[in-house]
Formats: C-alpha cells, structure tokens, sequence
C-alpha cells in the first residue's frame, strides 16, 4: 500500500510542498477512471460541463471512478452513503484542508474549511458567537432595511437578476458582516472578494503579471492590511454587532482572543462562502419560481399572511414561519447547490464500494450529482418543493441532500443564509410577480459556484 509521510497526520498547515508528497500514479490505476489528455488531463472536460461529465462517467464506471484534474489524479465517490462516509466521517480519515489548499490555500488559507480535527472544533466554537440570537436579530434588521430599499430600486420590467442580487449581496456582507456603509471603501472591499473568488479556479496557479490570480493574490494582500488594522481597532474600542466585530473580540475555552492573523483569515473565508453561495442559491431559487408560478403564487401568499403588508419586514420571531419559502429554497438548493463536489484527502486507507483507497488519495463527493440521483429523488428534474415534507424528508436517506455540506464542517452560516433568503423573498414576491420568457432556460456555469451565463434574464411585474 502506498503511504505519505507526516502531512497524512492533519495536525499541520498545508503547505505547496506537501503536493511533491502525493501517491505514485500507480497507487490509484486499480480504480477505473479517465486520465484525459496529455499535460491537462481531464480538466478542460470537467469545466466545459462538470454535471454532464460526472453523469457519463457514473454511468460508465459506477460509484467509484478516477479523474484526473488541476493535476491532480482524484477519486470521486458517489452516493448518499459515499456523502455519509466522507463528510460524516467517524473516523476522522478524511482532510478538508488537504482536500481544499491546492485550489485554496494561496487565497483563502486557514478558514474553517481548511481546518481539520481539533483546531477546526476550537475554531468554530469561537466562532459561533457571530451567530447567536442577539448577533442574528441584528443582521435580521439590517437585511429587511437594506434589501427593502434595493428591491424597491429595481422597479417593474426586465433586468439581470444575477449581477443585481450579486451587487446586493457583496453590500449586505460589507453592511451586516464588516459593519461598513455601502461607499467607495465598501466597493473596494468587495472587489477585492471578486478577484480572489475568479483567482481561486484559475488555470494559470502563478501570480504573473496581469494574471487572473495575481489579482487574486493583490486583493488578499489588500484585505489582510485592512482587517488586521479594523481587528486591533475594534478590540480596543468594543467593536459592534456587526459580524468581524463579534470575530474580533471572540475568544477560546480558555477566555483568550484569538490571534489576529487567524481573525483576519476567518474573516476572509466567510465573506467569500457567504456572499458567494447565496448570490447562486438566491438565483436559483428566483429562476425556479418565475418557471412555476403556481408555487411562487404559494410562497406569495404565506409570506403576505405573514407581513400583512407588501415590502413589509419580516420579523426575525416569525423567521420559522415561511415553511413552503423554506421547503421551496430547499428544492432550488436540491437542484442547483451552489457548490456542487467537496474535496478531501484521505489520511488512512478505507475501502468504499468495492475498492480499496490508499492513505494520501484524494477523494471528492459529489452534492450535485447525489442531489439528481432517480433512487433518492423520483423526477429529479422536476422542481417539487413536496419532496421537502416532513414525511418524505424522514423516509429519505439523511446524506442524499447535503448543499450545506454536513458532519463537522456544516457550513457555519447556515442559518444567516435561509435569514438573508426569506427575507429577501418576502421583499421581493410581495411587490413583484417574477416573470421569464415562455421557453427560456439559461445555460448555468457550473464551476466553481453554479451561475446563468446571461446573467439570468427575468422581468418583474408590480402587484396592484
């Protein structure tokens, strides 16, 4: 059996020369795959239709195949048992961090995605207290002031919901997360997540000059003089209710405060996680209800019986409430989750469906094509927001549906995430009626956070 050396123990940052420490290339040839072309392998497959291509390999190979991108030979293990195995993991055999740096760790190091074991529980529970009743009832206030005044910007007729609801979202997390008014300062705090998030999936992995990830690499340099100069300034004055001020004043078991650089990485990571995946999952959701209007009449109306008034606030003690907004934001996140495979490292050896696993192979799990499979979801296809009832969630296999991830690294924001959403709905499907052109369906990006190409051409239609 091939074995690596001390990086397999998790206990240590990764670090670019851990790559020279991969498995031999023979260690992975007993499981069947694709090696793809010569110098990039299978890469330009995977990002030309990366659903399209796991669904032929699937069906050639089954639930355990090999691919071999970004230079990198991987193992993809597919199935609700295969999410359970991997991000469950009971036995603490997978690496996340190992799993995330080689794409991530230039920009985005030491996020609680890239942290394993131990450090990663100490972490997040320090963490947490960002979003505790108190921190959440204040960013609930900031969410139905400032998506009330957006929304109401856009006016009747037809847009790019995408950019829109993307410009929104960055100046949400610059408001709710930073503590900022929307300014030049915000803008450029927001611009520099933008180079970092297109830096991280860039061909080219080298900051040359005029480089995708050179700008990446500038716009973290960027953030980390920024927040490391807010970290001292907020600790000495109390800081906020804002989220980095509730990072920067959070301490470990021991009452200590956490180290400025880690606040500093924290702060990075979840500003790119949040603002991110809820622009996809915000896009979805509106795309699904403009095509079925009879659940976005449904979703409608429990949310006017809720705020009694178009453009009303939702309060955050009815957040519970909009239980079909809740089950339809679940479908939308079923069929489009906004990332749609999980990377790890496996520490040990395991065997899965057959096959035995050598200790250092990289492995992934695959939400976007388990979220498709016919044996979990009948007409995968079909947007059904019942497949989220009660009943049918507790006949159905706890790990077919995992857009948040699960076991110990379930996304921490969670929780502000189906907030910001409901709350945007009830703002936006109590003023308009979202509208598509009959047989419009726009081609989706998938990599490396799914998104329409067009931008998501819909119009918006005021409700007299």
């Amino acid at each position: 059996m091939a074995t690596v050396a001390a990086p397999l123990s998790g206990a240590e940052p990764f670090t670019p020369a851990h790559w020279s420490q991969r498995l031999p290339k023979s260690a992975l040839d007993h499981i069947p795959g694709d090696d793809g072309w010569p110098l990039v392998g299978t890469t330009l497959k995977v990002l030309a239709d990366p659903p399209a291509y796991g669904r032929r390999m699937y069906a050639r190979y089954g639930p355990v195949f090999r691919t071999n991108s970004f230079g990198i030979r991987n193992v993809n293990l597919i199935g609700a048992e295969a999410n359970e195995l991997v991000l469950f993991d009971r036995q603490g055999i997978f690496s996340s961090e190992q799993g995330w740096s080689p794409v991530l760790h230039r920009l985005f190091p030491r996020g609680l995605m890239l942290l394993d074991f131990e450090k990663h529980r100490a972490d997040r529970r320090a963490l947490s207290i960002a979003f505790k009743p108190e921190p959440m009832r204040h960013y609930a206030g900031t969410l139905n002031r400032e998506i009330a005044r957006r929304v109401e910007s856009w006016g009747s007729g037809p847009m790019r919901f995408y950019p829109a609801i993307k410009q929104l979202t960055l100046d949400l997390a610059a408001d709710s997360f930073i503590g900022l008014p929307f300014g030049p300062e915000a803008e450029r705090i927001n611009q520099a997540f933008v180079d970092m998030v297109q830096a991280s999936v860039a061909p080219v992995r080298k900051p040359l000059p005029f480089s995708r990830m050179k700008k990446g690499v500038d716009g973290r340099a960027f953030l980390v003089d920024y927040f490391t100069r807010e970290t001292l300034r907020r600790r000495e004055s109390g800081g906020g209710q804002d989220m980095f001020s509730q990072f920067a004043t959070a301490t470990d078991e021991s009452g200590t405060l956490l180290p400025i650089d880690e606040v500093v990485d924290h702060m990075n990571f979840l500003m790119m996680a949040a603002h991110d995946t809820i622009t996809s999952s915000a896009t979805a959701l509106v795309y699904l209800l403009a095509r079925h209007p009879v659940w976005q009449d449904r979703v409608r109306d429990e949310l006017l019986a809720l705020t009694g008034t178009p453009g009303a606030p939702l309060s955050f003690d009815d957040l519970a409430r909009p239980q079909l907004t809740e089950m339809a934001f679940k479908e939308a996140l079923r069929m489009i989750p906004p990332v749609p495979s999980l990377p790890r490292r496996a520490l040990r050896a395991f065997e899965f469906g057959g096959y035995h696993i050598p200790a250092g192979a990289p492995v992934s799990v695959s939400p976007a094509m388990v979220h498709h499979l016919e044996e979990h979801w009948p007409e995968p296809d079909r947007f059904d927001p019942e497949r989220f009832l009660p009943e049918q969630v507790r006949a159905r296999h706890k790990y077919a549906w995992v857009p948040f991830g699960g076991g110990a690294h379930m996304c921490l924001g969670l929780h502000f995430a189906y907030m910001q959403i409901k709350i945007l709905m009830a703002h936006l499907l109590t003023r308009y009626r979202i509208e598509v052109a009959d047989g419009y369906e726009p081609r989706w990006q998938a990599w490396p956070i799914p998104q329409p190409r067009d931008g998501l051409r819909i119009a918006l239609r005021a409700l007299n």
